[in-house]
């Protein structure tokens, strides 16, 4: 089972093991972390927001046209900023890094 390495804007590092199939969404949402994911996953809005180490981003693959439209809607974007539900964990991101911004 792949583990996620969150790190929280105070620094604190969590990490969450998960089964493949689970998004990054759910992993943060579930583990109490502060990622909401309002709308469940649907891509339409921002509230799942986390911004990816560049060791892993090109192994998460580019965002889509319609994720890029919402993370104009998140605050403290970075280059490597992705939606948590659009980043479905395999064993290939075993031990994804991500940080939640300070707005979440």
């Amino acid at each position: 089972m792949p583990n996620i390495i969150f790190t929280k804007p105070d620094g604190s590092e969590h990490n969450v093991t998960v089964e493949n199939g689970v998004t990054v969404m759910e992993a943060g949402r579930d583990a109490g972390l502060g990622i909401e994911g309002t709308c469940g996953g649907c891509l339409s809005c921002a509230t799942c927001h986390v911004i990816v180490d560049d060791d892993w981003f090109a192994k998460t693959g580019a965002p889509g046209e319609d994720e890029v439209d919402m993370l104009d809607l998140a605050f403290g974007l970075a280059q490597t900023s992705r939606l948590g539900c659009q980043i479905e964990m395999s064993d290939a991101l075993d031990g994804l890094r991500v940080t939640i911004p300070e707005d979440m």
